[in-house]
């Protein structure tokens, strides 16, 4: 048995809270507001899975990680990567949105102890405490520098997780961000699930476009991907055809998005690099024009 926190109570806090309990781990649940963890102690984490099973567990939840844990899973939105304070010597895995997270946490615990990736599970908030697992996906981290893998792929797998372990964390990430950067604005900006972006010719371009910007950026750091980054987008969009953008959530529930972190951070290395990228300058700055209304 091991000894898990999960930080962030959102969709997939949740998700990975539940489904790491039920397989016989000692999980903790953080939440930076001390009042909806209150709330969430009583009235338990609900799941409803893809199969319509659906779980309910009294996962412990605090404002701050616990001592004498194996695991820390970082999957808060990324504006609060950088309050968050972690016991000494364990393990942090970031599945997190967004470029920067890494550096970060890097920057809070050492190199040594980061893992890093990115995961394809689909789901959402039905309410406070309770979450719909929309579509079960693949999971992939690898040690930013020599942390070990092995332990924490096992505890994902027996969690009923579909689990990869990459040499290349960073160019997953890149690759996960330049398709975010398309995906995630244009659905919010439009108020449309994932798959509208196909069926209207003049979006489905500026999404290619959005994407060649980025991969673009990923150039001037060493990265170059083995597929076409504008081909998997599309697929993307065909595979969560009805799928909300957590974007998209987040503007529909008045809540601050993500868009720095994906959209913003490729502009500012963009910026470092004397890159042009437009379209992405645009639609960032439409977004935060959606924030501040």
């Amino acid at each position: 048995m091991a000894k898990i926190t999960v930080v962030g109570p959102g969709a997939m806090g949740c998700l990975f809270a539940v489904r790491l309990i039920r397989a016989g781990n000692k999980v903790h649940l953080v939440d930076y507001r001390a009042d909806r963890a209150e709330r969430l102690n009583k009235s338990g984490i609900v799941l409803e899975e893809t199969d319509g099973t659906v779980f309910r567990e009294h996962v412990p939840v605090s404002t701050s990680v616990p001592n004498g844990q194996d695991l820390v899973i970082v999957l808060v939105k990324s504006q609060h990567t950088g309050s968050l304070r972690f016991p000494p010597e364990v393990p942090v895995l970031t599945l997190q949105n967004g470029l920067g997270n890494v550096e970060t946490l890097c920057n809070l615990v050492g190199s040594a102890r980061v893992l890093a990736g990115v995961t394809t599970e689909a789901a959402h908030m039905v309410e406070e405490g309770r979450v719909r697992h929309a579509a079960s996906g693949l999971t992939q981290f690898g040690a930013w520098t020599s942390c070990a893998t092995t332990p924490v792929y096992r505890i994902l797998q027996e969690g009923g997780f579909n689990v990869e372990v990459t040499e290349s964390p960073g160019q997953l990430i890149w690759e996960k961000a330049a398709i975010n950067a398309a995906i995630n604005p244009l659905t919010a900006l439009l108020d449309v699930p994932n798959g509208k972006l196909l069926d209207i010719p003049e979006i489905r371009q500026l999404m290619r476009d959005l994407v060649v910007e980025a991969t673009k950026v990923a150039a001037t750091e060493g990265y170059r991907f083995p597929h076409s980054l504008v081909e998997r987008a599309e697929q993307v969009c065909r595979d969560t055809r009805n799928n909300v953008s957590s974007m998209l959530q987040d503007v529909r529930a008045g809540r601050p998005t993500e868009i720095r972190a994906i959209s913003g951070e490729i502009l500012r290395r963009a910026q470092l690099a004397a890159l042009p990228t437009p379209r992405t300058r645009v639609v960032y700055q439409l977004i935060r024009g959606l924030e501040s209304r």
